[in-house]
């Protein structure tokens, strides 16, 4: 299963940058991974936004895919936890796994609709790309929970 980070931005930091390329490096050794980002659009106002962000996630919603939103209204687990929601993701027999990170208001009623399922990283509010690294980092421990690796300490 191909594994995809989308995530809208207008700049990246150099510290980000840097993070998440060296978690990509290690997700590898385990599974194709990628990261895409896509230039955030700016609208008039917060639907014109959200509207426009639709219109860019709509090519990643395929039928051979499962569309995760990270989304602070979206279910909270444990590194343990998340690591068997990938593992059952991965068993399941599509071909790709898309997580996206929304635009600075989130996602659209429509693109939550048409997702497959909706998780939080945290309680906590994270800019988003600090999110983008988190998230990083929890799939490649993940991947070190599934191989039983000593990442992870319990």
């Amino acid at each position: 299963m191909k594994i995809l980070l989308v995530s809208f931005t207008r700049k990246e930091e150099n510290y980000i940058s840097e993070g998440v390329a060296e978690f990509e490096k290690r997700i590898r050794k385990y599974n194709s991974f990628e990261t895409k980002i896509i230039k955030a659009p700016s609208g008039a106002n917060s639907t014109e936004q959200l509207k426009a962000e639709e219109k860019l996630l709509a090519p990643f919603f395929t039928p051979d895919a499962f569309i995760i939103l990270l989304d602070e209204k979206g279910i909270q687990f444990s590194s343990k936890k998340f690591a068997d929601f990938l593992q059952t993701k991965m068993n399941s027999g599509k071909k790709n796994l898309v997580f996206v990170i929304g635009g600075a208001y989130g996602f659209s009623a429509e693109v939550k609709k048409k997702a497959s399922d909706l998780i939080s990283l945290s309680a906590l509010t994270f800019p988003h790309q600090l999110a983008k690294l988190i998230f990083c980092e929890q799939l490649y421990r993940a991947f070190t929970i599934l191989r039983g690796e000593k990442y992870h300490h319990e």
